[in-house]
């Protein structure tokens, strides 16, 4: 059978066979603005899967032509995130490298008679830009000489002039069916310090002028971006095209964004909830962020998982959160050590038991390599309280009066006495071990149907957990806007008793809590308070057929 591909693989099979290029040379340019989210990943996957696949080269560069909102803040938490998610680049680059390179390159189109200084405001730009439907109308500046152009040019960078005083536009065609190609922006003064260039420039070039070039200087081959920019290639052309960069020119490919149900894909969005104080952080284990989804727990190789199996398409769609979860799950079933965890607390006493001892319990049998744990057991212990009824339904096979359950790696109890108060509310259970009832060990001949998780009371550790849910609430009546749909209920603090092997977790350390989910120690955690943040739950809602 031959190997699936996408149609950007196909793209690229076809200039490899016709010999445009010979060596694939992708990029991944984020712009330093805030931290990574879910939706990067895709795009992380699709540059740094094509260099693995066709042994080329791929890029980190950071598109920071907007000094008032780049941080380098972002910067760091944007290398870390990458290499989280398991990709090296081959070059760590800044479109403020080329600064000069991009003056140079807009005094050549203006030399050419390619483009003009304009004094109109972004108002009256936008007036006069016309409408899908009309062409818009010539600006007043368009046929300044070239020479004044040049001069009015190098007092924009010389500082001469406020902000927005001045732009330099393209002289392209303002009847042009295509609104990018009328005579767009691509210089505006700004007098702002840039986290990289400090107080060199104070004009700076708009992405639709810097990224090409980048691009071309660099000799990126594949230009791969999301589907909104489909409308801008046309201009993306014109500018290798005119400033006379050298063949191969690169090629912009577009592909639909990742888009999930229930999930802020919005960078500014998810910096009004840091800014505003509703989330912890940009790592908040609640947040979309790489960063955050790596605090959550969430596996790199699930998510790279995740990229591959949603494919690569021209169609904008929604993909299922619980598709994302089904992933997560599916690799933390083969990779956490389960532990057991009691959330609300029912003692049990075991009236005939004596001492205590060590049990040896498996770690995880979906594991490639078995291993074990000691757990501490003895006269007191605490199990769920969900997993005892005093009047039990049909078919209950849980513990019960008079009834019988398997205590995960150790006995078989039987329940000999439900201790009540005034209120009739069970306060603690008197139960017998079963002789001859060990696991691994069993004699007994009694064959119970329900086994439940346990901790010892005498040396189980208190640790706090964080239920987590969506920021969003699911779509009503219509309502999509994020402000609206914020669930600020997202986050639960609840309390529980776990088995003493979680004290030596370290931060980032995963487990499955039996019979509950799977839970992350945090990194707030302190030898004296656990915090374990939910990754996800044991059951997978996901249904490919919706």
């Amino acid at each position: 059978m031959d190997e699936s591909k996408n149609f950007i693989e196909d793209i690229i099979d076809a200039d490899l066979s016709s010999g445009k290029v010979t060596e694939v040379y992708t990029r991944f340019p984020p712009e330093p603005n805030g931290y990574l989210h879910i939706g990067h990943a895709k795009s992380l996957c699709i540059n740094f899967g094509i260099k693995a696949k066709y042994g080329g080269k791929c890029n980190l560069r950071f598109d920071d032509t907007n000094p008032s909102k780049e941080d380098a803040e972002y910067v760091e938490s944007i290398k870390s995130d990458i290499r989280w998610l398991g990709f090296e680049w081959d070059k760590l680059l800044f479109a403020s490298d080329y600064f000069d390179v991009m003056f140079d390159c807009a005094v050549k189109l203006i030399n050419k008679g390619l483009a003009y200084v304009s004094d109109e405001s972004a108002e009256e730009i936008r007036q006069r830009r016309g409408t899908l439907y009309e062409p818009g109308i010539e600006s007043p500046d368009r046929n300044r000489s070239v020479e004044e152009n040049l001069k009015l040019f190098y007092e924009m960078r010389d500082g001469v002039y406020p902000d927005g005083a001045k732009v330099l536009r393209a002289k392209i065609d303002m009847a042009s069916p295509n609104l990018n190609m009328r005579d767009p922006v691509i210089y505006r003064v700004l007098h702002a310090s840039h986290h990289n260039t400090g107080d060199k420039w104070c004009i700076y070039p708009m992405y639709d002028f810097a990224h090409p070039i980048e691009d071309a200087y660099e000799g990126i081959t594949h230009s791969i971006c999301t589907l909104e920019f489909e409308d801008h290639r046309p201009l993306y052309d014109w500018v290798v095209r005119e400033c006379e960069f050298p063949q191969p020119l690169p090629q912009q490919i577009e592909f639909a964004r990742l888009n999930i149900t229930n999930t802020i894909m919005s960078k500014r969005y998810l910096k009004k909830l840091v800014d505003e104080g509703k989330v912890m952080g940009w790592d908040d284990p609640r947040m979309p962020t790489l960063s955050g989804i790596r605090r959550r727990g969430y596996p790199p190789e699930a998510i790279r998982d995740f990229c591959e199996r949603i494919g690569v398409s021209k169609a904008n769609s929604e993909v299922q959160e619980s598709y994302l979860e089904s992933c997560v799950r599916e690799n933390l079933n083969r990779t956490a050590d389960r532990v057991m965890v009691v959330f609300d607390p029912l003692k049990v006493v075991l009236t005939d038991y004596e001492g205590s001892e060590e049990l040896s319990v498996e770690n995880n049998a979906m594991a490639e390599v078995q291993t074990y744990r000691s757990v501490p057991f003895s006269k007191e212990i605490y199990i769920d309280r969900s997993d005892f009824e005093l009047t039990p339904p049909p078919k209950y096979y849980r513990l019960k009066p008079d009834g019988y359950v398997r205590l995960k790696g150790a006995y078989i109890i039987h329940c000999d006495q439900a201790v009540t108060d005034d209120n009739g509310n069970v306060t603690e259970l008197r139960c017998s071990v079963v002789p001859n009832s060990k696991s691994g060990e069993d004699t007994c001949g009694i064959k119970v149907k329900g086994v439940i998780q346990w901790v010892d009371a005498s040396t189980c550790a208190d640790v706090t957990v964080r239920k987590l849910q969506s920021l969003l609430t699911d779509v009503k009546d219509g309502v999509t806007d994020f402000n609206e749909r914020f669930n600020a209920d997202s986050m639960r603090i609840v309390t529980a008793k776990a088995e003493r092997s979680l004290l030596s977790a370290k931060a980032g350390d995963r487990f499955q809590f039996m019979r509950v989910g799977y839970y992350v120690l945090d990194r707030d955690s302190r030898d004296d308070k656990l915090v374990f943040n939910e990754i996800v739950g044991l059951r997978d809602s996901f249904n490919p057929a919706k």
